[in-house]
Formats: structure tokens, sequence, C-alpha cells
């Protein structure tokens, strides 16, 4: 993404360079999850007691609901750290989305019946757990409100009035028209930015070079024994070699190396050997490509994000397609651009419908392309403790859900965000 939808002029900086500079607290049907332990000094040393309320109507209330909170942890490394301890499947386990892996964040979780007692003798340095309740319903994916961020934005060069009028300016056009409404880099697969390119293949019909792409697709920012297995793997098509050379900690990859070894032109199947939520998000990064070159198209045409011809409202702003295999392009000139995208990428609506692996098929829906932050605030600026001659400052704001951080940091910085 090239194209920004704000005029004000950028800040600079970047994020992320402490995991306390990215604070993320979920905004759930049961409330706002927050976060507490890892703001302390010494926090990851800490260990916090866990007490779980106790259950009087165990027959009818038997999930658990808890805060979760991590520290530079991704969501599902932690839900398997968890399931391990308590020796309960995966499945007992529910959320309502994922958090960033480079940040602090909190959310609610829901545990199907555990072991009060066991989940007592639960510490560790990274994941903090707060038993809240018992309750009958269980969390499901989706089932939030949205998520309050805490940014601090480092490395800035400017001068301490300057930052905070651009700042202010930003917020002042933000508030007002609203910014484009791209989908973050998150969406497509953290440092390989992969998992729309296999996506689009699952869309072509192509699941052999979808699963090659998974395993072989390189990174620069990977480390040199993963590297080196992907490319290995992708000179000789060696699944056994392969299962020896992949780390350890890179399951998913394995596993489907693993049923290739066993089965090497099944290639469908060793995507089954992943979990569907992990198989269907790469159909979801392809659509959200797809979206943002919608975005594109109407910046590069001038049109932005104002009202056009043909454009489907959705509360009162236009709206951008999800394709899939039930959508209908829309008319007039949004239409146009529509049908223009699905042509330069050499796709039709109804390849949405993957005959060879169903589960990622995909209707289709729409989404709106105007984000307006909600209680976007200023919380200070001032000298950057880490980056000395340089500024830092502290932002915070409130998204609703499927919406992202990083495409607000993005037009307030106007530079690469991470």
């Amino acid at each position: 993404m090239e194209l920004y939808s704000t005029s004000s002029k950028g800040i600079g900086g970047r994020i992320k360079q402490r995991y306390s500079d990215f604070i993320v607290e979920e905004i759930g049907l049961w409330g706002n999850a927050e976060v507490k332990r890892f703001l302390l000094e010494d926090a990851l040393n800490r260990a916090t007691p866990i007490e779980v309320p106790e259950n009087e109507n165990p027959r009818e209330k038997n999930q658990l609901l808890c805060e979760l909170e991590k520290y530079n942890a991704d969501t599902n490394f932690v839900m398997r750290r968890v399931s391990r301890f308590l020796q309960l499947s995966r499945k007992r386990f529910g959320f309502a989305g994922m958090k960033d892996k480079r940040a602090i964040t909190s959310q609610f979780i829901t545990i199907f019946s555990p072991d009060p007692e066991k989940l007592k003798l639960f510490q560790s340095r990274t994941i903090d757990i707060r038993p809240i309740k018992w309750q009958s319903e269980r969390i499901e994916l989706g089932s939030l409100k949205g998520n309050r961020f805490t940014i601090t934005i480092r490395n800035l060069d400017l001068q301490e009035k300057e930052l905070e009028k651009k700042i202010k300016e930003f917020f002042k056009e933000a508030e007002k028209n609203g910014i484009a409404n791209f989908f973050g880099e998150q969406r497509f697969g953290g440092i390989r930015q992969v998992s729309h390119l296999i996506g689009r293949e699952f869309v072509r019909g192509n699941i052999k070079e979808a699963a090659m792409l998974f395993l072989t697709f390189p990174s620069e920012r990977e480390r040199d024994d993963i590297k080196n297995a992907r490319k290995n793997l992708l000179e000789t098509m060696d699944f056994a070699k392969a299962s020896k050379e992949f780390p350890i900690e890179y399951r998913p990859e394995r596993a489907m190396i693993h049923h290739l070894c066993k089965y090497p032109n099944d290639f469908a199947g060793a995507f089954r050997k992943l979990q569907k939520q992990l198989r269907f998000l790469f159909m979801h990064a392809y659509q959200s490509h797809l979206f943002n070159l919608i975005i594109e198209e109407r910046l590069k045409l001038g049109f932005g994000l104002k009202k056009i011809s043909g454009d489907v409202l959705i509360e009162g702003k236009p709206s951008a397609a999800l394709f899939g295999f039930e959508s209908e392009i829309a008319e007039g000139k949004t239409g146009e651009i529509e049908k223009k995208i699905l042509e330069a990428e050499g796709v039709k609506l109804e390849d949405f419908k993957v005959s060879e692996m169903p589960e990622v098929s995909s209707k289709g829906s729409r989404k709106g392309i105007v984000l307006i932050p909600e209680k976007i605030k200023l919380i200070e600026t001032g000298k950057d403790e880490f980056n000395e001659g340089k500024l830092s400052a502290k932002i915070s704001f409130s998204l609703e859900k499927g919406n992202y951080a990083t495409t607000v940091l993005r037009e307030l910085m106007k530079g690469v965000v991470e």
C-alpha cells in the first residue's frame, strides 16, 4: 500500500521498539480486559497467585471466564501451553480474537470444566491468567466489540511543538472524515507476508502450489536454520529430509511435512493437518488483499472515501467487496473498480468455491472502507529515553472488531509500520 487517505503530514517514527510500547486491551461482551501485571516493574519475575471462584452450579455453569494477559506471546502458543499444562483438549478453550504477539495484551477466554486445583498451580513469566466467574456461555471467535490501544511511537525527529501540532491535525482529520480502512499487515502472515498468496492459489485451484508456498516461501527476517530448511525443500521436494531439518517449534509446517512423507501427492490432506481456523485464514487473507486493492484503486482515481455511483452503503458509508462465490458486484463506478480488480487477478467469483477443499470456500460479504478511530487521545510527548536526541509520543484510541491499529498508525506516521 503506497497511498494515503489523509492529507496531514506524517510524523515518522518507529513502533514496537519495546513490548510495552504496544498495549492492547479487549473490549468484550463481559467488560473491558485490562493490562495489569506486565506494566509493573520486575513483572516477568512476579508470580501472580491464581484464585478460582467456587462453582455452585457446575452442571449449568461449566465455562470458567478468565482474563488472559500475555507478554510477547502468540495467542495460539499461549493456548497450547495452558492446554498442555491442564491436560485438556485445545477445543475446550474459547477466545474472541487473536492479539498481537510483539505487545502486551489482555483479553477474555473461557475454559470448559478445568480442574481448579491444577489451574492454581499454573505459573509463567509471560502469561497471566485471572479467573473471573463460572458461566454457561463459551467465548467464540468474533464475540467481542473491539480493542483499546495504547501505543508509544519512538525515534521521532521533530521539535515537540511541531510533533504535537501534527498529531492533533491528524486526529482532527481522522475524526471528521475517517481514514481508509485497509487491512493491516498482520492479516497477511507476519514477517513472511504469504497468507494471501496461499489463499490466491486456493482460489485458482492450485492446492499443491499453495502448500509449497506455505512450506517454502522465504523471509530474510527468519532464522538461518528455517531459511535453509525452506530452501532445501523447495529445491529437492524431499519431505523425509525436511522432517529432520524443520525446527521443532514450526509445528504447522512439520505436521504437513509428516503427512506428505506418507502421502506425497495429498496436498489437501496435508492442509487438513492444520487447524480449520488457520486454513480459512488463508482465504480471509486473499479476500482482504483484494479489498485493499479496491480501496487503493479508489484513491488512485481520486474518489477516495467519498460516496460514488454504485456504492453499497453500510451504516451510511461506502463499502467494498470481500469477494466470495455468492458476492454480487456493485453497480456504477464502484462495480467497474471491483470488476477491474478481479480481472487483473484472473479470478472469477465462482472460483471462491474451492472444490478440492470445500471447507475454505467463502460466500463473501462486504466491509466498510471508512475507519473512524474512537476516543483518540494524545497522552504525552517527551524525550525518548531509548533513542538519544529523539522524541516519543504516546497515544490511545479504540477500534471496533475487525479493524487494525497499524492502519491508523500508518496514516499518522506516513511511513512503513511494522
